[in-house]
This record gives structure tokens, sequence and C-alpha cells, in this order.
């Protein structure tokens, strides 16, 4: 078997483009994301529809992150999170849009198969 073919359960089924995803952790705020994002560079994302939901923390990349769309005191607008982790073993990169004003939004887990370098 290739490195290709062997695919986790789990890690297979967030793959699904246009996955429901929500603001995870203890602390569920725009306010919070916000300093998550620009602080902490770690935010944590919520796959709800999987069996339990999933809390991922995610290592947020600065470089393909946007939040010019975001009025986080507000609590309006959306905000692009893109991060990496591991999985399972398997190292993925996630990929999220998230709407301030429900703090939900649409997402999904991209495996990484070159280890690192993109």
């Amino acid at each position: 078997m290739t490195e290709e073919t062997i695919m986790d359960e789990l890690v297979e089924r967030l793959s699904v483009e246009g996955r429901k995803v929500a603001v995870g952790g203890p602390s569920r705020s725009a306010e919070e994301l916000e300093r998550r994002i620009t602080r902490l560079g770690y935010v944590f994302i919520e796959f709800p529809d999987s069996r339990g939901g999933t809390d991922l923390g995610v290592r947020v990349d600065q470089n393909r992150t946007d939040t010019s769309g975001a009025d986080f005191a507000a609590g309006t607008g959306t905000v692009h999170v893109e991060g990496t982790l591991t999985l399972n073993f398997v190292e993925v990169r996630c990929v999220a849009d998230i709407d301030l004003a429900t703090l939900t939004g649409t997402g999904r887990l991209v495996a990484r198969t070159e280890a690192l370098v993109e």
C-alpha cells in the first residue's frame, strides 16, 4: 500500500468540501476568535456533524488566513481561517470560512501529502 491509499476514516469524512463548522473551544465569541487568531495563533474549529462532534486545535497560518472582511467588535462579517494540525497521525490543513454573527460556517480538512512543504 502506498501512503496515498492509507487514509484515516475520520480525516476522510472531514475532507468533504462544504462541511458544517463552528468556532470551538471553551470560550466561543467573536472577540475570543480574534484574540486566538491574532495573538495566540491557535484556534479551535469544531465539525459538529461528525459522530459526537470533533473539536480540533488548529495552528493558524497567518499568510493564508484573511480577517479583512471581519468586524470582530461588532460580531459581523466573515473570516477565512487556514492552519495545520495532525489528526490521527495524518498531517492536515484545516480550511474554514466563519460567519461572525453565528460563529458557524463551512470548512474541510485537506490531507497534506508533502511533509509541511507548501
